[in-house]
């Protein structure tokens, strides 16, 4: 009978299920799940709001003003105009989504850029973009917002820009840190030895490492800017008429909210859940990045030597 050494494990399947790891692993699935589910649950309506069997939302009928949810084949009712809620809904998530994406990609480019530039060459460049990150995060966001709205319009893409410029800070220092963190790595000096220039590195091997955690910042961005854009809408600095938004519609129906509370609450209710599950989306991404790397170094702690026979 041979004797062979093979690695045994020091914690049994069962102790290793009930582990913290394992528990927060399991609670960033569920994160993940229920935040994709009510993410679908409203842009998909939206993306097939032009497909989908629901009237005009700017057709009027003052017969059936007022409506509830229900009445006369409108499933969330009709407003005060007698148009109907549901497609007024859909079609305003078009514009609102539209504007929290292209603020989205604005932001998510100028932070990249500015928070890598920052955090790879250092000195000065590092001390003027940390200055303007700190002034820009100093100004009173919805004032200025409302601001810049009321000296160029309130057409789609100035709020889509204005509301890219607010956001662009967290991107920034979000990659700042990141890259301090890279540019200290081996690679990057076996780059430098190699003749490789400094913007070459920073641009073909330093942000795509970083640029995943970005891109799970910019969603939640995505929630802060449909956010924003539902605030400026409701008070009357969003996208003018013909454009219905989810902002407009809960400022239209706050007069009837005794009589009609579904004019506020149905688009409210669509609001907060595209929220919720774009953050829960990007909670989830992040614990289940840094998760991944607590289990394996979990499971590779666990493994002592032992001996086999055989």
């Amino acid at each position: 009978m041979s004797v062979s050494s093979a690695p045994v494990s020091a914690v049994d399947d069962r102790r290793w299920n009930s582990s913290a790891v394992v528990r927060a692993a399991r609670a960033t699935r569920v994160k993940l799940v229920v935040g994709v589910v009510l993410t679908l649950i409203v842009v998909v309506p939206i993306l097939l709001a032009r497909v989908l069997p629901v009237p005009d939302p700017d057709a009027q009928n003052v017969f059936l003003r007022l409506s509830p949810p229900g009445a006369e084949g409108h499933l969330f009712g009709t407003d005060h105009l007698g148009r109907d809620l549901l497609a007024r809904v859909l079609y305003g998530g078009q514009v609102s989504l539209l504007i929290g994406v292209m603020a989205v990609v604005v932001s998510g480019i100028i932070g990249v850029v500015l928070g890598s530039l920052a955090g790879y060459y250092g000195g000065k460049v590092d001390a003027v973009i940390s200055r303007l990150i700190e002034a820009q995060l100093s100004l009173p966001l919805l004032m200025m917002l409302l601001l810049v709205v009321a000296l160029f319009g309130a057409s789609v893409p100035v709020i889509a820009f204005v509301i890219a410029i607010a956001n662009w800070p967290e991107p920034a220092r979000l990659t700042r840190s990141m890259v301090l963190v890279e540019r200290e790595k081996p690679y990057v000096a076996a780059a430098v030895v190699m003749g490789l220039r400094r913007f070459a590195i920073l641009i073909k091997h330093v942000i795509p490492n970083v640029i995943s955690q970005a891109v799970v910042l910019a969603l939640l961005l995505l929630a802060q800017a449909v956010l924003l854009e539902s605030a400026l809408s409701f008070l009357g600095a969003g996208p003018q008429r013909p454009f219905a938004t989810w902002g407009r519609i809960i400022s239209d129906g706050q007069d009837f909210i005794g009589s009609a509370w579904w004019i506020v609450t149905l688009p409210g209710l669509a609001i907060a859940a595209l929220v919720i599950g774009v953050n829960l989306i990007g909670d989830g991404l992040q614990q289940g990045s840094v998760g991944a790397a607590f289990r394996r170094l979990g499971r590779s702690v666990t493994v002592l030597p032992g001996r086999k026979n055989s």
